[in-house]
């Protein structure tokens, strides 16, 4: 009967404890290593900062395509330099211009 008692005394004495600590131990992990704790926390930062400088990547982008949409205007083109570019990225020339041919490895001034 002595040592009945003194069994459940341990068990009565030493469950609650164990039970707090286990359960604080759970919240603290939680706290650091879960879905919303201090890594999650971090990793969300990242992914901010990541997505804040995407956003500033495409207003840049997005201006730039203004930009040349907003030359392309009737008022704004210059049908001289029109058919310059034209001639440079097609690789023509027109019979009457003067083609001075230059090697790959002459300076061009």
């Amino acid at each position: 009967m002595n040592l009945g008692r003194m069994i459940r005394r341990t068990v009565r004495a030493v469950v609650p404890p164990l039970v707090f600590l286990s359960i604080a131990g759970y919240f603290g992990w939680n706290a650091t290593q879960g879905d919303h704790g201090t890594r999650a926390y971090k990793e969300q930062l990242v992914l901010l900062d990541q997505a804040k400088q995407a956003q500033l990547n495409a207003t840049a982008e997005q201006a730039a395509w203004r930009r040349r949409v907003n030359d392309l205007r009737d008022h704004s083109l210059d049908k001289d330099m029109l058919d310059e570019r034209a001639r440079a990225m097609l690789n023509l020339a027109n019979k009457n211009d003067i083609v001075i041919p230059y090697d790959r490895h002459d300076p061009l001034f």
